[in-house]
């Protein structure tokens, strides 16, 4: 266990130079990722993965769902089911018509099915080499991958500038770590 007090601090300069980066950059880099090798980060063929529709200043991961969807791999959407539980995922094709819930996060209908998935792609503010990432602070991520890791072996890759990867993310007990992060450079497995 680590100090987690300087959390706020960290997410204001992370959130800062985040918005710094020019969108001519960002275009570029949301293409990389979606150019990178998938095999040997998890995605293997009938995999269910969860993406997320960027929001924000995030990474935009629309071009490697596409990318995945054209794939023999299916794609689903978090789903917010309230504060203090964990995700639910609903498929989803791009191009679904979705519906817009707190903090402008879009998601898909309550009438598409939902999934279970084996990849979980994750937005972040910051992450390290050991895979801790800096969220938004409201732990859904932690508690869907907790939740998720007691019920079946699941690949988390986070997306990120590389910028975004930093030497130490403060972290508690109760923090999950990545397996994977992406960024333009290339794949980077995490060590634990």
């Amino acid at each position: 266990m680590t100090d987690d007090s300087e959390k706020p601090a960290l997410r204001a300069r992370m959130r800062a130079l985040r918005a710094a980066i020019p969108a001519e950059a960002r275009t570029k880099a949301a293409q990389k990722l979606s150019e990178l090798p998938l095999s040997g980060v998890g995605f293997v063929p009938g995999c269910t993965v969860s993406g997320f529709l960027a929001i924000g200043d995030e990474i935009d991961p629309a071009p490697l769902m596409q990318r995945i969807g054209s794939r023999s791999l299916h794609l689903c959407l978090p789903v917010m089911q309230g504060k203090d539980r964990p995700l639910l995922f609903r498929t989803y094709r791009p191009g679904d018509e979705l519906k817009t819930v707190q903090w402008g996060i879009r998601q898909p209908r309550d009438d598409q099915p939902i999934v279970v998935p084996d990849v979980l792609l994750v937005p972040l503010l910051a992450v390290d080499p050991q895979g801790y990432r800096l969220g938004y602070g409201g732990g859904y991520y932690d508690r869907t991958i907790k939740q998720l890791r007691s019920t079946k072996r699941i690949v988390t890759i986070g997306l990120a500038f590389d910028l975004q990867m930093i030497d130490a993310v403060p972290h508690l007990d109760y923090d999950e770590s990545l397996d994977w992060v992406l960024t333009p450079s290339g794949p980077v497995r995490c060590r634990r």
